[in-house]
């Protein structure tokens, strides 16, 4: 976690500088303590408790990140795109004061952990010889190769969607910025504050309330719904969904397009956490090693926004969603390889 306050405190020297490397840095700084927080703290959620119940927990404590999604693109929209030119005439001077409040934040929540006692977790080693064993034995179990593929595809289709959400929403709905100008007036003060000054805010506030508003939701829910429901099943289930979803984004019907765009990040709210729980389940004293590489699979959202961007330079911003579609296709057979695993497994 000071890790990654320290990547948000680098905002500062960068906006001086004003150049891209030092901005690029302290984003590598970021992601490098995310990637640690994530690495510790995923196996972590999974093992406090029974491992039959291990994807609920995890899609559980995952939910709460889900706010931050909502926040991000609010804070983002009203500090960022809606920020007027500062008196000092600082070209990045709105990049400043959003990551100050999450290095801020950050720091906070690290003080907090270091006075909170957390429980040691064991990993069964009782059907491992060696406690410690080498990476390569990882290679001898293929369903976890499966789940690294997975989550490095479903990383790739969200960022893809993330970062060119905004992109799309105003090139199919060039006039957004009026009818959501509409709703911010019927809520009163609170619509006042988040007032779009341009298209690009108002697809901002799409993203917020519509699609992390219901990834937030679709985590809540999927905790709950893992209760009665195959973790295989459901990815299975949700990625038939997703695919759907972004076949209509490519056709371009306008608002029945954006209403399917936004949609997609209800039923891709379990995939990470999901695929992340069953790909370590009964790794024992692999699981470790075998999280590490989970979370390294957000490589994946690398590989997605160049290919898009290519796409959409050639053709258009519409077509680019292929490459998502693809992916949700591919988590929809994870899912069929889970549940093939664990009829086996019965047996």
């Amino acid at each position: 976690m000071c890790l990654f306050a320290i990547g948000a405190f680098l905002f500062y020297p960068a906006t001086i500088f004003g150049t891209f490397i030092p901005f690029l840095l302290a984003l590598f700084v970021i992601a490098c303590g995310l990637a640690c927080l994530e690495t510790a703290a995923n196996p972590y959620s999974t093992a406090l408790g029974p491992k039959e119940s291990a994807s609920q927990r995890i899609n559980f404590s995952q939910s709460f990140n889900g706010l931050g999604w909502i926040l991000g693109p609010l804070i983002g929209g009203l500090l960022i795109f809606g920020a007027g030119e500062s008196s000092g005439g600082g070209k990045f001077d709105s990049l400043l004061t959003p990551y100050l409040i999450i290095g801020s934040v950050v720091i906070a929540v690290a003080i907090a952990f270091m006075f909170t006692s957390l429980p040691e977790i064991k990993e069964d080693t009782s059907k491992s010889i060696d406690e410690n064993p080498p990476l390569r034995e990882l290679l001898k179990h293929p369903f976890f190769i499966l789940a690294v593929v997975a989550q490095f595809l479903y990383v790739a289709a969200q960022t893809g969607i993330n970062s060119f959400f905004i992109n799309y929403v105003t090139e199919e709905l060039p006039n957004i910025q009026t009818p959501i100008e509409g709703l911010m007036k019927s809520l009163g003060y609170f619509g006042h504050v988040f007032m779009p000054k341009n298209p690009e805010q108002a697809a901002s506030l799409i993203l917020a309330f519509g699609g992390m508003g219901l990834f937030w939701i679709g985590r809540l829910s999927g905790s709950y719904i893992l209760k009665f429901v195959k973790p295989g099943k459901m990815l299975l289930i949700y990625g038939l969904v997703n695919t759907f979803l972004l076949l209509l984004v490519i056709l371009a019907l306008g608002n029945i397009s954006v209403i399917a765009l936004f949609s997609s990040y209800f039923f891709m709210s379990v995939m990470f956490p999901t695929i992340f729980a069953m790909g370590i389940r009964d790794l024992g004293s692999l699981t470790k090693k075998g999280s590490s590489f989970l979370v390294m699979a957000v490589a994946g959202g690398a590989f997605c926004p160049p290919i898009m961007g290519a796409i959409a330079d050639h053709l258009n911003m519409a077509v680019g969603f292929i490459i998502p579609m693809v992916c949700f296709a591919f988590i929809g057979y994870f899912g069929i390889a889970g549940l093939r695993r664990d009829a086996v497994m019965k047996n």
